[in-house]
């Protein structure tokens, strides 16, 4: 099930503080609300880790990564610190790597889940190619709704999609046929166009802004099938090389 959320004074864009992927979570180290954190621990503890930490010293960390189960890509401006510790932190089959791409708000240029990646227009072909290399991805060049930020309009996980309201008929189509997933066309946080902003997701929970409408609600957990979901599938898949590792 998707859970209304909200970062520091009641700001509604989540995402831009956060990610979350099938394998871990990344929460903003420098809120001065516990409250940020605790309502992620309530959803995934004991599951995935959850971890507190900044990129550039700046809470906006969803902006400046992009991740998955199997790696996460990080900031060109992340410090030597930083990234050390989140490597810590992250399970030993989580590449982390940092990129030195032009476009250094991956989340806002890269849109993926444990599969397919979508991504700026004009991004680096080395980014490209470390993409496949470290996500395990395809990498297909797209716009949504004729914006080339592809990773702030929309959010993927393994089971759907929810993109920019305004995406037409065809560019759904081919877009789900890419992704192999379905997709649906809608807001987030009464009406925000923004959806990564105010939407974080994996294969069996979500995260929305606190603004998020009960109609926005009952559509991401339709489309991302939230309410037929559980993580025990998730932590089975990566305990599976864990237990391999020592046997």
């Amino acid at each position: 099930m998707a859970t209304r959320h909200h970062y520091d004074n009641n700001n509604c864009d989540i995402g831009v503080f956060s990610k979350l992927t099938n394998a871990y979570c990344l929460v903003s180290a420098t809120t001065s609300s516990t409250n940020f954190f605790t309502g992620f621990e309530s959803k995934l503890k004991g599951v995935i880790p959850i971890v507190m930490t900044s990129i550039d010293s700046t809470g906006t960390i969803g902006s400046l990564c992009v991740g998955n189960k199997n790696g996460l890509l990080l900031s060109h401006t992340v410090t030597d610190q930083e990234l050390q510790h989140i490597r810590d932190s992250l399970p030993d089959q989580v590449v982390v790597q940092r990129i030195e791409e032009p476009l250094c708000a991956l989340g806002n240029a890269i849109a993926c889940n444990d599969y397919v990646a979508l991504v700026h227009p004009r991004l680096e072909k080395d980014t490209e190619e470390i993409i496949t290399d470290v996500l395990g991805v395809e990498v297909y060049r797209q716009t949504i709704a004729n914006n080339e930020l592809v990773g702030s309009y929309c959010a993927l996980s393994n089971k759907g999609g929810l993109v920019h309201p305004d995406t037409n008929v065809e560019e759904m189509d081919e877009l789900a046929n890419l992704l192999q997933v379905p997709l649906v066309a809608g807001t987030v946080n009464r009406g925000s166009k923004v959806i990564s902003a105010g939407l974080i997701v994996n294969d069996w929970t979500a995260f929305c802004g606190s603004d998020t409408t009960a109609i926005e609600l009952s559509v991401v957990n339709s489309i991302f099938k939230l309410n037929e979901s559980q993580p025990d599938f998730v932590v089975s898949e990566m305990r599976k090389p864990l237990i391999d590792t020592y046997v």
